[in-house]
Formats: structure tokens, C-alpha cells, sequence
């Protein structure tokens, strides 16, 4: 182990534990700026899976409104 990796270690022992979720923001803001990658993989949501398919029914909705207004049934 480096002699700065060693003296980091110390100053974040020393760092008090309300304040340590700044450091590691801090550290996560300069890996970013280094282009390294985040230590976690975010997970991400396919939004695709939540939308329903077309229906036939679905697809004339638009035109059973106005039916519905032009009759006066709404």
C-alpha cells in the first residue's frame, strides 16, 4: 500500500460517521470526473413493460367519445 493510500485511510478514520455521506460523495464526484466507473451498476427499468398494447377497441376510443357527446350521453 502506497504512502497516500495510507494517509487517505487515516484522514477518513478520522472523518466522523454524520458526515462520511459527504466524503463519499465527494470520492464518487471525482471518479466521475476521471471517467471511472461507478462501484455499483444502477439497474435500469424497461418503461416498455408498463405500456398496454393496442386494441382494437382502444383505437377507436377516440371516435366513441364523439359518438357519445353527439348523442349527448356524456
Amino acid at each position: 500500500m502506497t504512502a497516500a493510500r495510507q494517509e487517505a485511510i487515516r484522514m477518513l478514520e478520522k472523518v466522523p460517521e454524520d458526515k462520511l455521506g459527504y466524503v463519499v460523495q465527494i470520492i464518487q464526484g471525482v471518479n466521475g470526473l476521471l471517467g471511472m466507473p461507478e462501484m455499483e451498476t444502477k439497474h435500469e427499468v424497461d418503461l416498455e413493460q408498463f405500456v398496454m398494447q393496442a386494441t382494437e377497441r382502444g383505437q377507436d376510443a377516440d371516435s366513441y367519445i364523439r359518438e357519445m357527446r353527439d348523442n349527448d350521453r356524456i
